[in-house]
């Protein structure tokens, strides 16, 4: 159950799946734990891990839906899985995928068929991606963002400013959030970090990661970079959100795997009293625990993750409904653990609508409501009486 890099066994649907884990294991197996702890030590910015991942084309298979790519999917399954295997090896890496995820939320999210195109292609090519919504006096706080697109000769300039965005430096693509000057209705619109009206501030971190602020000086945009506006730009943000956070839980797994691994080691070579530490009944109880904690943890996010298969196999058999609304409906929903967070996490990141039917108490309309946080409205429906049944029927009732 818990990550062995010896004797990786997770069950993903495909060789192909598999490979993009294993492969990945044996690139830093092979890199080794002290250069990547020197790497980390010393600051150095992770161009060997995306160099290795444009060679396998990594992001490109497991991030872009199957209609822009070849042989391609979104398959959130399967990223949770790649979510644990690079946070074992550390959180730098990690967090460049991390950021992509929410650099390309607005993207797929969005309306704009060219730059899904040539996101995909981007990709194809080693891109990775950045998501610019926060500022550094208002951090994500979406109502006061200061980033206006001004309206000049029939297309739009950018200015302002955006801080703490990771992989600002090197993303072919930034998602950008920021407000029409004049309307303050809300846009995403996309800039490439390597334009000439594109600043890269400064690195506002002491890492290996690279999280910037970053300028937009009359950036020139058209029609062909803008993503969404209005009502669309502020659900993809907060959609985007919902995504990405759901990646965390498998990043911590993977973390404290590797944490309750390098703890065992250094305890199991250190001899006190006659005694190595793995051999004292409190260390045994502490390692106990935390391995048990670890076990519960990843139970519960399988949990998840195995629910999320039901939307990935109707994205692949009908993958021309991806940009489309979609209807779910679940029946006697109650019976499967945990599904109030499944429900919740459906209607906040996939375009559609969510059925609930069930005739357990557990259905009432206050539990509802506390599960789904006021996001759900119910009907009681009563079953047919003798003469509904008969009027439904088209039979006439002799006395």
């Amino acid at each position: 159950m818990i990550l062995n890099p010896k004797k990786y066994d997770w069950k993903l649907p495909d060789a192909k799946s598999l490979s993009f884990m294993t492969d990945t294991i044996d690139f830093f197996e092979s890199r080794g734990r002290g250069q990547l702890k020197k790497d980390d030590h010393e600051r150095t910015w992770y161009q060997f891990y995306l160099d290795f991942e444009k060679n396998k084309e990594m992001f490109y298979n497991l991030l872009t839906p199957s209609p822009y790519g070849d042989g391609t999917r979104w398959d959130t399954y399967r990223n949770c899985a790649y979510n644990e295997v690079l946070a074992f090896y550390g959180l730098n890496y990690w967090y460049t995928w991390q950021v992509s995820i929410l650099g390309l939320g607005p993207i797929w999210m969005g309306k704009n068929e060219d730059v899904k195109k040539k996101t995909a292609q981007l990709m194809k090519e080693g891109g990775i991606f950045a998501f610019g919504l926060s500022e550094k006096e208002h951090g994500a706080d979406l109502y006061s963002t200061e980033m206006s697109l001004k309206k000049l000769n029939g297309d739009y300039v950018a200015n302002g400013r955006k801080y703490y965005i990771g992989n600002a430096n090197e993303a072919a693509l930034v998602s950008t959030f920021g407000k029409l000057a004049g309307t303050d209705d809300y846009v995403f619109f996309v800039v490439g970090s390597k334009h000439g009206k594109y600043e890269v501030v400064k690195n506002v971190v002491n890492s290996q990661n690279f999280v910037a602020e970053y300028a937009l000086h009359d950036y020139p945009i058209t029609g062909a970079d803008i993503l969404t506006m209005g009502r669309d730009a502020w659900d993809s943000a907060l959609n985007t959100i919902n995504v990405g956070k759901f990646n965390l839980g498998w990043a911590s797994i993977g973390m404290c795997s590797h944490a309750i691994y390098e703890s065992i080691d250094h305890a199991a070579g250190r001899f006190l009293y006659n005694h190595y530490v793995t051999e004292f009944t409190h260390i045994k109880q502490l390692f106990v625990d935390a391995y048990t904690r670890l076990y519960a943890m990843k139970l519960f996010a399988l949990r998840a993750a195995d629910y999320d298969l039901i939307v990935q196999a109707h994205a692949e058999i009908h993958p021309d409904f991806a940009s489309r609304p979609r209807y779910f409906f679940f029946d006697e929903v109650q019976a499967a653990p945990g599904w109030e967070r499944f429900v919740r996490r459906l209607h906040d990141t996939h375009a559609g609508f969510v059925f609930l039917t069930g005739s357990s108490s557990h259905l009432l309309t206050r539990t509802i409501a506390t599960g789904l946080r006021g996001r759900c409205l119910s009907f009681e429906v009563f079953p047919l009486s003798f003469g509904e049944y008969v009027g439904f029927r088209g039979l006439a009732i002799e006395p």
